[in-house]
């Protein structure tokens, strides 16, 4: 049997489905079972937002256009009248872990 990287597309389409097959009739292949987990999203108080935001360095302004939101929505999470959701709060839990997190992955570009 060759190796799995030497395979052309179509052997490895054919391998590929041969196992299915061999799968599925209980033929030679067992499925590995992993057990995966999530952290629950967080929920963020309005001072921890804006401690988050500080932390990066950035404005409200430059929060906003980052999230996707207006300025007025970064606003109304700080002063604690609106929450984020469910994906803003996952990206300000990262942020909270990693408050360069933006630049590492490039989303911020300097103006010269």
């Amino acid at each position: 049997m060759k190796n799995y990287k030497d395979l052309t597309v179509s052997e490895g389409i054919l391998l590929g489905l041969t196992q299915v097959l061999e799968y599925e009739r209980g033929d030679k292949i067992k499925a590995r079972s992993v057990k995966i987990s999530v952290e629950p999203v967080p929920d963020f108080k309005a001072e921890e937002i804006k401690e988050i935001r500080n932390k990066a360095g950035m404005t409200q302004t430059f929060f906003a256009a980052f999230f996707g939101v207006s300025k007025k929505t970064v606003e109304a999470w700080e002063a604690g009248t609106n929450k984020p959701t469910g994906p803003a709060r996952r990206l300000l839990s990262v942020m909270l872990n990693d408050p360069k997190y933006a630049e590492n992955l490039s989303f911020i570009h300097s103006g010269s």
